[in-house]
Order: C-alpha cells, then sequence, then structure tokens
C-alpha cells in the first residue's frame, strides 16, 4: 500500500509531506467542512478555500514528520504571508500522494525469509515454493458441462 509520503521542494529547501495518516485525514475534513476527495477537487479546480490550502500544508507536514510549532512556523511564513495561489499546486500534490501514492512508493519489497510482496496486488508469494497442484484444475475439469 502506498505510504501517501511525498518529498517536494518548497518554501525554504526539501519537506517532507504526508497527509495519508487518519489522524490528518479527519483533522483536514473538519477543518475544511468537506470530504479529502472533495479537497482535491476543490484545489484542482480552482473553487479552493483558504484551508484546503493551509491546513493540507501544515498538516502534510506534521504527517510527514515535522513537529507542529515547525509545520505552524513554515505556514506562517510561506501561507498565510504569501500570495494564496502560489501554494495551491503544493497542496494539490500532497493530496494526490495521499489519494494514488507517488512514483517509487512502496517498491516490491522483501517480506519475511524466501518471500516477497507482489507491487500491484500487495498479495505475497513463497519464492522457493514448488508449483501449485494441479488439485483445483481436476476440480474445475469435474464442474463443467459437455
Amino acid at each position: 500500500m502506498p505510504s501517501g509520503e511525498i518529498d517536494l521542494q518548497w518554501a525554504d529547501g526539501t519537506h517532507k509531506f504526508n497527509v495519508a495518516k487518519l489522524k490528518c485525514v479527519l483533522e483536514l475534513e473538519e477543518k475544511c467542512g468537506c470530504g479529502f476527495a472533495e479537497i482535491y477537487t476543490r484545489l484542482a479546480t480552482g473553487k479552493w478555500h483558504f484551508n484546503d490550502i493551509r491546513e493540507t500544508l501544515r498538516l502534510g507536514l506534521i504527517g510527514g514528520g515535522a513537529l507542529p510549532d515547525r509545520a505552524m512556523t513554515l505556514i506562517n511564513r510561506y501561507v498565510d504571508d504569501r500570495p494564496f495561489a502560489e501554494n495551491v499546486l503544493p497542496a494539490q500534490a500532497v493530496i494526490m500522494a495521499a489519494l494514488v501514492g507517488v512514483q517509487g512508493d512502496n517498491p516490491e519489497k522483501k517480506t519475511p525469509a524466501g518471500t516477497k510482496a507482489d507491487a500491484q496486488s500487495g498479495e505475497t508469494t513463497d519464492a522457493t515454493a514448488a508449483p501449485l497442484s494441479t488439485e483445483s484444475e481436476q476440480q474445475s475439469d469435474s464442474r463443467r458441462v459437455n
């Protein structure tokens, strides 16, 4: 499953953002008065409210590991005191990372010894397992109608 974390060149450097964490999502929805996907839609269509930008970035910084005081300092300096539209695209990127992930997010990874996770399905397969039995094929053959 994608982590929703994204590194963005924003404000005074590169920062980690992540609003995919449940507490961040719930607080963001509360602060913006609508659902998560609606926040993205408002940002994408230019019908955003100020908190759609501000709170997405603030909670994204906190979800990415910033201390709340540091996140607020960055928001005060680079959102509140800047032209509002300047931060629409970064806010969109933060929400999009939570919705669909980012390139390279959760690449195929090793799980317990001898197994690996399939990056698309999330299923774990045993890399050393023998081929599957044909028993299931035989059962399905017996169900065929001639």
